[in-house]
């Protein structure tokens, strides 16, 4: 998505300024990565979240290399190489390798039947498993794994998540908010083992089971990781690129070679590293207008909002969530119809949204968090949403 994103941007500039080659190691063209759960749950198919045929590559004079990924960059021939041998040369390399589910490194942790949530294939192995199997464990109650665990359970799994917090989605939610998402899940028969540290995976041919540091077994005949990724720089490393956690690149997306830019999940810009959609957006539009020569845009990090896709489910969370010296919570709650709404404000300014149940007004939180605007005449009423504020400044 991000590679492809940027190449978008670069074609709207300056559409003639190069010969394009893609290399990807799926076999097909891009497609949309953050809808790869509704196609789990059964709401969308794979020919719904394609974005790229390789038609549109032809009409575009791109070549695509698919099913084929680079295996070496030499960047002193300016060249790269392809598992197939293929040998192509560049003028400049846009790396947009992304990341790697992590895997937990437990005994049985390469069975058959474990997992990570990652591409179209994970999607094919995950249902051919809801067809013969019947018991599935997730492991990370995060945004992905309670995603994962809605669609497999969706598929008419018994589907138990695994999360090591006491709290789900633990990086967006605040508690209260964690307690409401977790009943409505629960209601809808998913079981959860929270503050639970899985000790092993059993089974001898596939896997049969989940083992616990407590010495506590459930069965499990799959089991799906879902406890964070890892950038893949694997490929920039063996180059000799400079990376850290992941590829260290500046406001231009340009590695410490000049040769070579990076965007989405596999860089680092000032320390932070990117796994959702609206930052690596806004890199490939930095790293587009770089590429065509129109280098007057520099990549500024904003905050993010996250969005739970779960049917029937409405959260949604955005900027500092956590609060510091000197913050101050507003807090709403009406527990009769599950509705939770929690803002940090700090000075005259609104840092951060919490929203379960009602969350129309999401958007317009995070624009006023992202604006930095003042909020002082809004504050009376800023729980209540946009159109009471509206009301009172008119």
């Amino acid at each position: 998505m991000a590679g492809m994103r940027t190449v978008e941007e670069l074609l709207k500039l300056a559409p003639d300024l190069y010969d394009i080659t893609v290399f990807g190691a799926e076999p097909h063209g891009n497609y949309n990565r953050i809808l790869l759960s509704p196609v789990l749950a059964g709401e969308k198919t794979v020919d719904d979240i394609m974005l790229h045929t390789r038609e549109w590559y032809a009409q575009n004079g791109i070549t695509l290399h698919a099913g084929d990924p680079v295996v070496r960059i030499d960047r002193r021939q300016r060249v790269v190489q392809s598992q197939s041998g293929l040998c192509v040369p560049y003028d400049r390399l846009l790396l947009a390798t992304g990341s790697t589910p992590f895997i937990v490194p437990v005994p049985g942790h390469e069975l058959p039947g474990v997992i990570g949530f990652r591409d179209i294939a994970d999607v094919d192995t995950m249902l051919q498993a809801a067809r013969t199997h019947r018991h599935a464990v997730v492991i990370g109650g995060g945004l992905l794994g309670l995603e994962a665990a809605n669609g497999l359970q969706r598929q008419g799994m018994d589907v138990t998540v695994v999360h090591m917090s006491a709290s789900l989605m633990n990086q967006q939610l605040d508690q209260p908010a964690s307690a409401l998402l977790k009943a409505a899940l629960e209601s809808r028969g998913l079981r959860f083992l929270m503050q639970a540290q899985t000790e092993a995976i059993v089974g001898k041919e596939r896997v049969e089971g989940v083992r616990f540091a407590d010495g506590s077994t459930i069965p499990a005949d799959l089991v799906v990781m879902t406890a964070g990724v890892r950038p893949n720089v694997a490929l920039a490393r063996a180059a000799g690129l400079h990376c850290e956690r992941a590829i260290v690149v500046d406001d231009t997306l340009q590695s410490y070679d000049p040769r070579v830019y990076a965007v989405g999940e596999c860089v680092q810009h000032r320390r932070a590293t990117f796994g959702l959609v609206a930052p690596i957006w806004e890199q490939a539009r930095v790293a587009g207008a770089h590429l065509a020569g129109a280098g007057h845009r520099r990549y500024v990090q904003q905050a993010s909002a996250t969005k739970l896709k779960v049917t029937g489910i409405d959260l949604y969370s955005a900027g500092d969530i956590i609060g510091g010296e000197g913050s101050e919570d507003l807090v709403l709650r009406d527990p009769r119809r599950a509705i939770y709404k929690r803002l940090v404000v700090q000075g005259n300014r609104l840092t951060g949204a919490v929203l379960y149940g009602d969350v129309q007004d999401g958007p317009w939180y995070f624009d006023l968090i992202q604006q930095r605007r003042d909020i002082s005449a809004l504050r009376a009423r800023l729980l209540f949403g946009q159109a009471l504020c509206s009301q009172t400044q008119t």
